[in-house]
């Protein structure tokens, strides 16, 4: 049998992850002295953004967020941050699992307790999987937690924040950065409707609908198809407020200096709780501005490089994570130079592209992407995942697929039980904008006669695509155990996305698990094996350049090739429910070996006369090393 290679020692500053800031601040040691440099780089970033005037106002209170957070840091944490080495914030080890606070219903504790337990002590899954991101765990109104009215605090429903950092003692965790608006609910939005000046301007507000234009109304690019503007009544009347994504959410005003400076305070906040990864969710609408598209604006870029600025100065181990689910060229931009913006992109094309893949049994579209993708630096990396807790978004295909794909695409998704959300246009009309579905519903087929080891083996190889590729891997809580899609959930709650939102019942997966041949075990085994591959071999390192191959339209292929004495690896995906045979010149494959230990399938392949024969069953997945 093959063996495993053994795992790398933990790097040094990767203690980082797991150390707790002091409660309260001790100003009894030195205070944080911010360079000339760095001072210069928030005032030049506020100017941008709001006129030298306002920046010279603005700039103290940002050093004043900083001074204090530095007086909650142990000496431990002051000497370790200057070890960090940017290059190695993510290495293979990474891996991230997606969830909701409470999607798992447990008996006997809170949530986010019965969370840990079941994830430690009982799949022990954090042998695999060392980033937690739990979905907004904080209180809210509606919209599954991504309407908050509390950013400060942890949903008492689910926990406390003690239950946070007892997950930071084994996970790096991804906390939710929702800053592009706020719960009606919320303490602030209700200040300013009462008139507090504390609060005044921080929501776009206008006193009648007629105010936005339809000429600019045509100009807005946004995820929803309810209008723009919802009304309220204030101390001085009737408002009409702007709400990208529902009535309950109310955009934050980043034009005012004061909305700023508060996200800047809670992102610091969330680092002091535990926080190693922040998740920029729908970014790209930060920013808002009639008689423009008000998405993907240069100000909202600005805002994201200013948030870098922050953490590099207060937490050089902390990453910012964007999500924006628009096509891929705009989504590569919020890389920046690839120093100066976000650290980590959700790769949101990979998705459509891969889905693509597999219900065409044709990886071209998906090879020649691939083939194309560019890391702008050490420092950046993708965050590939396949799901979310919305299904699959259709943004990131946009000119690489073509219409009939994506329309062909989304009726096959439809007879597996999915449901499609849509988007408005420019010129009143709808497109559709994401797949709500289970990735493993969108894969396959309920009661279709096929096989549950087939079935399995397709979900296993479509997730081992995301595994093979440059990046971070993200796992959704239901793509990890492949849960079906069940359509009576939707025409229940009568919301889409629920489709991919179901609780988890603990005592049901436990049973489950008790079967050998139940589809969660079919599952579970053979891609906990590739995870157990994955975070052991440095050629998966997210810095370890790739090189996709066009060896056949029924496979997705690329080799990773360290530039140290590491081993590379050689990832082939067999896309299709056929079996496919493959001979490569040893020119093609670009590395020089006589005989090849595929870890994946635990057996060992010849060169024969420099031509590596490779058999692969359908939806066979080989990752092979050099002998």
């Amino acid at each position: 049998m093959t063996r495993l290679p053994s795992k790398r020692p933990t790097h040094p500053t990767s203690r980082l992850d797991f150390m707790r800031y002091m409660e309260n601040p001790d100003y009894t040691k030195p205070i944080l002295q911010i360079s000339e440099s760095d001072r210069e780089k928030l005032f030049s970033r506020l100017k941008r953004l709001y006129g030298e005037e306002a920046a010279r106002r603005w700039v103290p209170e940002l050093e004043r967020a900083l001074k204090v957070h530095h007086a909650h840091k142990t000496e431990e944490i002051k000497a370790l941050e200057k070890t960090v080495n940017p290059d190695d914030r993510f290495t293979e080890r990474d891996v991230a699992l997606i969830t909701y606070g409470d999607l798992l219903i447990t008996e006997e504790h809170s949530p986010l307790t019965g969370l840990a337990e079941f994830l430690d002590e009982r799949a022990r899954v954090s042998e695999v999987i060392n980033i937690l991101h739990i979905l907004p765990f904080f209180p809210y109104s509606s919209d599954r937690g991504f309407s908050i009215t509390d950013f400060w605090t942890v949903n008492p429903k689910l926990g406390s924040w003690e239950d946070i950092k007892r997950m930071t003692e084994k996970y790096r965790m991804m906390f939710d950065g929702v800053f592009n608006h706020i719960s009606a609910e919320s303490r602030a939005f209700k200040e300013m409707l009462n008139g507090n000046p504390t609060y005044k301007d921080i929501a776009i507000v206008f006193r009648s609908p007629d105010e936005l234009t339809p000429e600019q109304r045509k100009m807005l690019v946004r995820p929803r198809t309810s209008d723009i503007l919802t009304k309220y009544y204030s101390i001085d009347g009737p408002i009409w407020v702007w709400t990208t994504f529902s009535p309950d959410q109310i955009d934050l005003n980043f034009k005012n200096p004061f909305v700023l400076a508060w996200v800047v305070h809670t992102l610091l906040l969330y680092v002091r709780k535990g926080a190693n990864l922040v998740r920029l969710d729908a970014v790209t609408y930060l920013w808002s501005e009639p008689g423009t598209c008000s998405a993907n604006l240069e100000q909202t870029h600005e805002i994201i490089k200013l948030l870098r600025d922050v953490l590099n100065i207060g937490a050089p181990s902390v990453a910012l994570v964007t999500e924006t689910n628009v096509p891929h060229e705009e989504n590569v931009s919020y890389f920046g130079n690839g120093y100066d913006e976000a650290q980590m992109v959700y790769n949101f094309t990979l998705p459509p592209l891969t889905l693509h893949t597999f219900y065409s049994e044709d990886a071209t579209k998906l090879t020649q992407w691939a083939v194309g993708l560019v890391y702008p630096s050490s420092q950046t990396t993708f965050f590939n995942i396949l799901d979310t807790h919305d299904g699959v978004g259709l943004m990131g295909a946009k000119g690489i697929l073509t219409r009939d794909e994506i329309d062909d695409m989304i009726e096959k998704a439809r007879a597996h039980g999915a449901y499609i959300s849509y988007k408005t246009v420019g010129d009143g009309g709808q497109e559709p904008y994401e797949i709500n579905t289970t990735w493993y519903g969108a894969l396959n087929a309920e009661n279709d006669g096929e096989p549950i080891e087939l079935k399995a083996k397709r979900f296993v190889a479509s997730r081992s695509i995301a595994l093979a590729l440059r990046g971070v891997p993200g796992i959704y809580f239901h793509g990890l155990i492949g849960t079906g899609n069940d359509p009576s959930v939707v025409e229940k709650s009568g919301v889409k996305r629920d489709i991919n939102r179901v609780p988890i019942v603990e005592r049901d997966l436990l049973e489950q698990a008790e079967d050998s041949d139940s589809k969660l075990m079919q599952i579970v085994k053979r891609l906990l094996w590739l995870l157990e591959i994955r975070t052991r071999v440095y050629a998966f390192h997210p810095n370890v350049p790739q090189r996709i191959l066009n060896l056949s339209a029924q496979v997705f292929a690329l080799t990773r090739v360290p530039d140290s004495h590491e081993k590379p690896i050689f990832a082939v995906t067999n896309i299709s429910n056929r079996r496919c045979e493959l001979r490569i010149p040893r020119e093609k494959l670009g590395i020089d070996a006589h005989r090849w230990h595929d870890l994946a399938r635990k057996i060992s392949i010849d060169m024969e006369n420099g031509v590596l024969p490779l058999d692969l069953e359908p939806y066979d997945v080989a990752w092979l090393l050099p002998d």
